[in-house]
């Protein structure tokens, strides 16, 4: 069961740049702001998030639109370079029902109704559910 887990994690890392939907082209992303601050084996929750949210927050349009692939793309880059736990950052880094706040990671503009909309919800209501999924599917 675990070999058939991680090829399924493999699988989607290796499809991600083919799958179409994500305008964010995150397999060629550098990974280095998580990789160096968020280490194991204790995976400590202040550098996990919070380097988890200055690379993902900047996309919180992307990762949050159901229309798009970009959470799972996203994430599937995250854990390969990474090799992190399934579900770490999902059940490491909360902040509320609305998701992280990554208001300290975005770029806004006074009285803009679309940046202040990401602002308040941050990143994370898709996000960290495909998370939680993914680790679902690895522990069974």
């Amino acid at each position: 069961m675990r070999i058939a887990a991680f090829l399924l994690l493999a699988g989607l890392a290796m499809a991600a740049p083919f799958i179409s939907g994500c305008p964010i082209s995150f397999e060629f992303m550098n990974y280095t702001i998580i990789t160096s601050k968020c280490k194991g084996p204790r995976y400590l929750a202040d550098p996990c998030c919070s380097s988890f949210k200055e690379f993902a927050c900047p996309y919180t349009e992307q990762i949050n639109n159901l229309t798009y692939d970009c959470a799972s793309t996203m994430f599937s880059y995250i854990n390969l370079y990474g090799h992190y736990p399934p579900g770490l950052f999902s059940s490491e880094c909360r902040e509320g029902k609305q998701g992280l706040d990554c208001s300290a990671y975005l770029n806004t503009t006074a009285n803009s109704p679309t940046n202040s909309a990401y602002t308040h919800h941050g990143i994370f209501p898709l996000a960290g559910f495909l998370s939680g999924f993914l680790a679902a599917v690895l522990i069974h």
